[in-house]
C-alpha cells in the first residue's frame, strides 16, 4: 500500500520570503518600513498606514495559543494516522498572529494562554512548516 503524501501549501510569490526562512529555521513575517506594524500572512498593503513598503524581519518565534480547534476527523487521507491533532491560532509575542498546528502535547491538555515556540518540520526540500510546540512558562 503508498503512502498519501499530505497536501503542502502553494509558495505565492509574496510567501517566498516566508517560506525560504523556514527553510532556514528562521520564522519571519512582514514589517511595514513606513509605519512599522508587523503582519503576517503577507499583503501588498499595510493595514495600519495604507504604505505598499515592507520588509520582512526575523521574530521570536514564541508566543501563545490565541485560540485552537482538536481535528477528530481526517478531512484529508494523509492526515488519518495524526488524527486527533490540534489546528492553533498562536499569537506571536511580537503581535501578529499564525495558524498552525500544535505538537507534543495530548490535545485535552491544551489551553488558551499556553506559551509556545516554534519548530519546523521539514516536509520536502522546498517546503518547511513552522509548528509550535508548548514551552516553558516564563
Amino acid at each position: 500500500m503508498s503512502e498519501i503524501a499530505k497536501p503542502v501549501p502553494a509558495v505565492t510569490p509574496q510567501m517566498v520570503p516566508f517560506f525560504d526562512a523556514a527553510r532556514q529555521g528562521e520564522l519571519k513575517v512582514q514589517r511595514c518600513t513606513e509605519c512599522g506594524a508587523l503582519r503576517f500572512p503577507a499583503r501588498e498593503i499595510c493595514a495600519e498606514c495604507l504604505s505598499r513598503q515592507h520588509a520582512w524581519v526575523r521574530v521570536s518565534g514564541r508566543g501563545e495559543v490565541l485560540s485552537f480547534n482538536i481535528m477528530h476527523q481526517a478531512y484529508h487521507p494523509a492526515f488519518a494516522a495524526e488524527v486527533p491533532y490540534a489546528v492553533v491560532v498562536v499569537k506571536l509575542e511580537e503581535g501578529p498572529a499564525i495558524v498552525s498546528n500544535l505538537v507534543g502535547v495530548k490535545p485535552d491538555l491544551i489551553r488558551c494562554g499556553m506559551p509556545v515556540e516554534v519548530v519546523f518540520e521539514k516536509v520536502n526540500d522546498q517546503i518547511s512548516l513552522p509548528k509550535f510546540r508548548p514551552r516553558a512558562a516564563g
